[in-house]
């Protein structure tokens, strides 16, 4: 036999694989029918279990995992089609569709907004490029911005998740396993970091430099550069320059934007500080309710799989089979549980994509938490 004959003969066995596939989904569907009808769960561990034992017994040794993987899988994408077949219009698409529908078409240019730190920081500038006119209130920790949001004293909310070179703000993450929000809107802003201090003085003169910490991963290379120098962290770039203006000291400088150093009436040292001059850190905009905004094609969830060999791989590989492309992958430890993970997802995909929906429902089946965060479009 050559090349050509062994391919027809994998042609005819995957014909045959097909159908028989085809008809063990239809009896999973009557199968998922059948346990709705009687207040019984879909999935059955001690079944899937035994049914493994049953089918890596039916091959040779060196057969049984990969035979084992396969059936794992058929299992998984039973459960997705029952679950899809037994739910025609379920809670999670309801949801979806009646944000779509109860949205405003176009973005609103006024609005209060909730922000961390003080006049001057770069949430500040998120904001005016977010609204047009936004009403803006300070908080002194993100915590504080998320409650603002909870207790409507705020509509929306604007924090940084991400930084293009010193990864990802843990703290905000933490937060939102904590709250329950939505995204309704993401922007990057570029970023660009000065060395400031009171008008007169030398750098030579500089002892401790205070800033937010993002701020001083971003600009580790040139503090380096300064040798035995004190670095203090601030909640925010905003506060440390604020902190420098009302401060008696002259060895005292802080990292932060041109803009604050104006407001604040601080000379720059030196400009450009930061490692790298493709500097760019990512802000959310969030909402107590859902809203989705024509052009969303990003989406961003949540999602806690079984603490199980592979959990994660068959999470992504559907990921694939959608033809999904996952923009940010990010995992964060569940409080009190060792060595288990909340993962946090960045897809693109458009909401109104008409497998949008199904895709999230089977992500969904197989993980043993799942929130979704919301569908929004990115400004850069």
């Amino acid at each position: 036999m050559n090349l050509k004959d062994y391919r027809t003969k994998i042609d005819g066995i995957d014909k045959q694989l097909v159908e028989l596939f085809r008809q063990r989904l239809e009896v999973c569907k009557e199968i998922g029918e059948y346990k709705a009808q009687n207040g019984m769960p879909l999935s059955d561990p001690a079944r899937e279990r035994e049914k493994l034992y049953e089918v890596s017994g039916l091959v040779e040794e060196d057969l049984q995992r990969y035979t084992s993987q396969l059936y794992s899988t058929i299992f998984d994408l039973s459960k997705a089609y029952q679950s899809r077949s037994l739910a025609a219009t379920g809670e999670l698409e309801t949801k979806i569709l009646e944000a779509i529908e109860k949205t405003p078409k176009e973005f609103p240019e006024r609005a209060m907004i909730a922000c961390q730190g003080v006049e001057g920081a770069f949430s500040q500038i998120a904001c005016e490029r977010l609204f047009n006119l936004p009403g803006i209130m300070y908080f002194e920790n993100f915590n504080a911005v998320f409650t603002a949001i909870e207790k409507g004293l705020c509509k929306y909310g604007v924090l940084p998740i991400e930084n293009s070179t010193a990864g990802s703000v843990n703290k905000v993450y933490d937060l939102m396993m904590k709250h329950r929000f939505s995204i309704v809107r993401s922007i990057r802003i570029k970023v660009e970091h000065c060395l400031v201090a009171k008008k007169g003085t030398k750098l030579s003169e500089i002892k401790e430099i205070i800033s937010h910490e993002q701020a001083i991963n971003q600009s580790s290379e040139f503090i380096k550069s300064l040798g035995n120098v004190k670095v203090t962290v601030y909640e925010n770039t905003a506060a440390a320059a604020k902190a420098v203006k009302e401060s008696d000291r002259r060895d005292i400088a802080a990292i932060c934007s041109h803009r604050c150093a104006e407001l604040y009436g601080l000379e720059s040292l030196k400009d450009n500080i930061q490692d790298s001059n493709n500097n760019f850190t990512r802000f959310i905009c969030i909402s107590r309710e859902l809203e989705i905004y024509p052009g969303a094609d990003r989406t961003s969830i949540m999602a806690v799989t079984s603490h199980t060999p592979g959990a994660l791989c068959k999470l992504l590989a559907r990921f694939y089979a959608f033809g999904v492309n996952l923009t940010k992958l990010e995992s964060r430890p569940l409080p009190d549980k060792s060595f288990e993970f909340m993962f946090y997802f960045d897809i693109e995909k458009s909401v109104y994509s008409p497998d949008f929906v199904r895709m999230l429902s089977e992500i969904a089946s197989l993980c043993d938490k799942f929130d979704y965060l919301g569908s929004y479009n990115e400004i850069v």
